[in-house]
Order: C-alpha cells, then structure tokens, then sequence
C-alpha cells in the first residue's frame, strides 16, 4: 500500500509544504518527510512554488507550458523507491551505471524521470498495470 494512499491532490501537496517547512525550521522529521525535504532541497527552483499557500490548489496542464513541481518532486521519490527496492529488478544497476557516466546521481534521475513518466502515462491510458519490461527497455537505452 502506498504511503500516499487516500489522499487528495491537495493533501498530498500539503505534505510536500509541511515537509519542507519543517525541515527549514529545523524539525524533526518523519522518514517520508525527510526524503521529501531531501528531494526539495535538490531542487531551489520549486522551494518557493511548495511554499505558496495557492499552489496547493493550482493546475499544471501541459498547455500551461509550467512544469508541475509536485509531478517532477513525486517521480524522484518513486525513483528512490524503485532504486532502493530494486524493483523492477535491474533499475539500481542502471542508476549505478548512469550516475557513475554523468558524474552524479541526481542528474541521473533526471534522466530516468522521462522513461517512467512516459510509462505511468501509457499505463494510465490504457487502463493497465504499468509495463515493467517496456519501462526497463527505456531505462537501458539510456
């Protein structure tokens, strides 16, 4: 079961402010919390935009040409996950690999972000389980 379970867009958003602020103010932090401040102070340009009382409630359509913080914060901490686990079997080689080519491992999630959102997005749309193989295919061509 997902630690996010149940909750709303803009609970979870909620979550990603409270992190971060407790984190500035020098709080101590819940596990999840900790990895989502961790993720945020990767990260100076969305610290702001997490912040602001109306971004909890604000729409990132793809038209708008704005890139969704919250999207691109909750696809490194799906990474994480994936890398920690190893699931699908294979992804933490090809984050060690990755990281050890670019010099670093957060640019080499950056990377990996695209392949698993294109794979989220497939599996969205047609109403399936996410392809774990067609996701590892992407990740090893890069």
């Amino acid at each position: 079961m997902s630690l996010f379970a149940g909750q709303g867009r803009a609970q979870l958003r909620a979550r990603y402010r409270d992190a971060w602020r407790r984190w500035r103010e020098g709080q101590a932090l819940s596990p999840l919390e900790a990895q989502i401040a961790g993720v945020l102070a990767e990260h100076p340009e969305y610290q702001a935009t997490v912040l602001a009382e109306e971004a909890v409630e604000r729409e990132y359509a793809p038209e708008s040409g704005s890139a969704n913080p919250f999207l691109h914060l909750g696809l490194h901490l799906a990474l994480r996950e994936q890398i920690a686990t190893d699931r699908p079997a294979g992804i933490a080689q090809i984050h060690r690999r990755l990281s050890a080519s670019l010099g670093s491992a957060h640019v080499a999630e950056h990377r990996m972000i695209e392949p698993l959102a294109e794979t989220l997005w497939e599996a969205q749309r047609a109403g399936l389980p996410a392809d774990e193989q067609a996701y590892l295919r992407r990740l090893q061509r890069l």
